[in-house]
């Protein structure tokens, strides 16, 4: 997996996910993102990709990570075609790859891949030739690498350094490539302590093999944390059974003021997105000057530059 994502020299080929990376690779790449902000803390318009592609591939929905994208590949000068797989000829049978060769010789460079199934990044990866690349844009329960990105940059603007920060990510671990993303970022960037809060029915076997810690209680597990990332339950791809109901979650993992001071008073709140409100997190919280999820939103289109921009300078350099 490492030697199809990274080229010869250790730049970025493409980006399937935070395994294979190294600490220096995610200082680059966060340092780039903040690059692309002005003074005002707008983000700038460059012509960096002018003459190059974006294809946007989502075999699933997606309203952030879909149109970061395409926001982040306008403003680095790509034109950008988001296709609409409903009514693409996958939907008539043809194959993942003969969808992805058709695009490449449409002369698209960038190919942004959300997909199912775990892997299928890699598959389309090990399909393309020089002067294309891949960026999972989250494949199955497997990675979603830029969320991570975007989720270290926040934290990073709010508390500056990683190594004292203690983090409790709270939810549906099981099924979570965020989390899986998270964590691997985290352990990078060298976190104080990292801990994963949620039933045992949404808790992966053997968790704490992983360098993790694992809480049932939501009070013991988010008890003097810097940061909480909450999760959204993961109902596309949850068999049934696995949780009484939403009312019965939010009584025992729902995030509420009253939780909330159980954490370091400057922690932070993120959380991915969709929100449920009232499901994993109350009204006041998701609005409360501690959450910083629109941050994580604005984030997202720098960090979608900043990986972009890094891997096309591979193909300047050759």
């Amino acid at each position: 997996m490492p030697v199809l994502q990274l080229t010869a020299n250790n730049q970025l080929r493409h980006l399937l996910g935070i395994d294979g990376l190294t600490k220096t690779h995610l200082i680059q790449l966060m340092d780039s993102a903040q690059s692309f902000f002005d003074v005002k803390g707008r983000l700038k318009q460059t012509d960096t990709l002018k003459n190059y592609t974006l294809a946007n591939i989502f075999f699933e929905n997606s309203t952030r990570t879909r149109s970061t994208f395409e926001l982040a590949a306008k403003r680095l000068g790509a034109q950008v075609l988001n296709l609409p797989i409903n009514e693409s000829a996958t939907s008539k049978g043809e194959s993942l790859r003969d969808t992805i060769m058709n695009l490449k010789a449409m002369q698209c460079e960038f190919f942004v891949i959300r997909h199912p199934q775990s892997g299928a990044a890699h598959f389309i990866a090990k399909h393309l030739e020089d002067h294309t690349t891949v960026i999972n844009a989250g494949d199955g329960r497997h990675a979603h690498p830029t969320q991570a990105l975007l989720d270290m940059l926040t934290i990073r603007q709010h508390h500056q350094s990683f190594p004292h920060l203690k983090v409790a990510i709270v939810g549906d671990i099981l099924h979570s490539r965020v989390a899986r993303s998270q964590i691997a970022a985290m352990k990078l960037l060298g976190f104080s302590e990292i801990r994963v809060v949620a039933p045992l029915t949404l808790l992966p076997k053997h968790i704490e093999q992983t360098g993790v810690n694992a809480f049932i209680q939501l009070e013991e597990g988010i008890k003097g944390v810097d940061v909480i990332m909450m999760l959204r339950l993961q109902k596309e791809r949850m068999e049934t059974g696995l949780l009484p109901s939403n009312t019965s979650y939010f009584q025992q993992y729902g995030l509420t003021k009253e939780r909330l001071q159980l954490a370091n008073p400057k922690a932070i709140i993120v959380h991915p997105g969709p929100i449920n409100r009232g499901v994993e997190i109350e009204y006041d919280c998701a609005d409360s000057p501690q959450a910083v999820i629109l941050n994580q939103v604005t984030n997202g289109v720098a960090i979608r530059m900043a990986v972009m921009a890094e891997l096309a300078q591979q193909w300047r350099k050759s």
